[in-house]
Order: structure tokens, then C-alpha cells, then sequence
């Protein structure tokens, strides 16, 4: 059993769907997970021993949650010492040309440079429209933009663009490989 941390940064609260499904997953494999907002973690020691983390946050506005940032830059030294990964969700990553691709590839490259943390595995995951959690002028927006995309304007509901099962294929990978590298070694860090 490998114990392994999932943080993520969330704004309207699809992104920590998205972390709890991973979690869940990991949790099925009889791991040990946490799955804290990064926002909690603010000023925070880890006290746990982890043999793997995942990091996630949404786009909004080309960036993602400082909240998110900040956990990177502060923990990059564990980052880079243990498996680690990074998903990022975002609407963009719901269409599939090559030009949406390349957008979501320059946010992440982005947040790499800001954080300075070069994560050995990337997951672009595609979010969700939720009119329910926008303010009124966000609503508007949002819906001219899914207009233009093609998608659904029907802001009396929320349209889920996430491929849930290549969100569970992702935890399970990430989690074989830490499981598979904790046997093999004494184990995680300890007392960060």
C-alpha cells in the first residue's frame, strides 16, 4: 500500500470532482489517499510520509489557482524527488483541434515556468460548463463561448465534458507506478 497526496485548486468545484474521482480510484487500488484543496494547505507542513503526488488546478483566465502555484513551488523539492504528475482541467481541453491543444500546452507550459517543477506526466482533462456556479455576466460570457465552440447554451443546466474514464485510467497508472516503486525502495519521504 502506497500512501500518495492528491491536491488540487478548484473554482466553481469541478476540479475537486475530478481529484476525489482520482482519490477514489487510488483508494480502490488499497492505497492511502488525501485529497486536500491546495487552499488548505496554505502555510501548512506536510507531516505524512507520501510515496507519490498528483497536482491539479482548472484554468481560468490563461492560469491556473495560485492557491496551486504556490503548493508547487513550496513542495517542489518532494516533487521532483518522488512520483509526481500534474492534470489540467479546462474547457479548451474539451475540443479537439490542434489548436485547442496547443492552448492548453501553453498554460501548462505556463505553470511551469512560474512554479519552476517540470512534471514527468501532463493529464489535459476536459472541465465543465457550469452555469450554475457562474455570476451573471460570467453566465454570458460563458455561453457566447460555448456558442461559438459548438456546444450547449442551455444555461439552466451544467454540461460535464470530462472523460471519466481516462480520468480513472490516469489514477490507476499513476498509482501502479507509485505502488510499484514503493515496494521496491524504503519507501516515502518523511516529515516534510
Amino acid at each position: 500500500m502506497a500512501k500518495i497526496l492528491v491536491v488540487y485548486g478548484t473554482t466553481e468545484g469541478h476540479t475537486g470532482t475530478v481529484a476525489k474521482r482520482i482519490g477514489a480510484v487510488m483508494k480502490e487500488a488499497g492505497h492511502e489517499v488525501h485529497v486536500p484543496d491546495a487552499r488548505d494547505l496554505r502555510g501548512a507542513a506536510l507531516d505524512q510520509a507520501y510515496d507519490g503526488v498528483v497536482v491539479g488546478g482548472s484554468v481560468h483566465g490563461g492560469e491556473h489557482q495560485s492557491s496551486v502555484r504556490e503548493f508547487v513551488r513550496r513542495h517542489r523539492d518532494l516533487l521532483v524527488r518522488i512520483p509526481s504528475a500534474f492534470f489540467s482541467v479546462s474547457l479548451t481541453a474539451a475540443y479537439p483541434d490542434d489548436e485547442a491543444r496547443q492552448d492548453v500546452q501553453a498554460v501548462v507550459d505556463r505553470f511551469v515556468r512560474e512554479t519552476g517543477w517540470q512534471p514527468l506526466r501532463v493529464e489535459p482533462i476536459a472541465g465543465a460548463l457550469v452555469y450554475s456556479q457562474y455570476n451573471f455576466f460570467l453566465r454570458h460570457v460563458m455561453k457566447l463561448i460555448a456558442k461559438r465552440h459548438g456546444r450547449p447554451t442551455d444555461m439552466t443546466q451544467d454540461h460535464d465534458y470530462t472523460d471519466w474514464e481516462a480520468v480513472e485510467r490516469f489514477a490507476g497508472d499513476f498509482a501502479g507506478e507509485v505502488s510499484g516503486r514503493s515496494h521496491g525502495s524504503e519507501g516515502g519521504i518523511a516529515d516534510l
